[in-house]
């Protein structure tokens, strides 16, 4: 059974840093892509990043770009997600989710993945 979890959330200035990790069990980790998504109050759940299975790959939202950073460590079985310059509207819970399929690159669509973490909140105050 694949399980996701999530940690690094918390309350930083904006400007300020965070890192977030998602650490994987339940197969072999280094197969499947890993994304990142967020949803803040009243809104929908939006894409902010993925990492290919291979992790010669990133695809990132516009909104993030420049600021964020994924990478994963396979011999961890954990995927990070590396926050700087953050801004009062990255204000979210943090979801890291996994696909079903292997070899793959990942998308931006949240129905393309299957196993998603509990969550981690990120609060940044202005």
């Amino acid at each position: 059974q694949v399980q996701l979890v999530e940690s690094g959330g918390g309350l930083v200035q904006a400007g300020g840093s965070l890192r977030l990790s998602c650490a994987a069990s339940g197969r072999t980790f280094s197969r499947y892509p890993m994304g990142w998504f967020r949803q803040a109050p009243g809104k929908e759940r939006e894409f902010v990043g993925r990492i290919s299975w291979s992790a010669d790959s990133t695809l990132y939202a516009d909104s993030v770009k420049g600021r964020f950073t994924i990478s994963r460590d396979n011999a961890k079985n954990t995927v990070y997600l590396q926050m700087n310059s953050l801004k009062p509207e990255d204000t979210a819970v943090y979801y890291c989710a996994t696909t079903h399929r292997p070899y793959y690159d990942g998308s931006l669509y949240p129905n393309d993945y299957s196993y998603w973490g509990q969550g981690t909140q990120v609060t940044v105050s202005s």
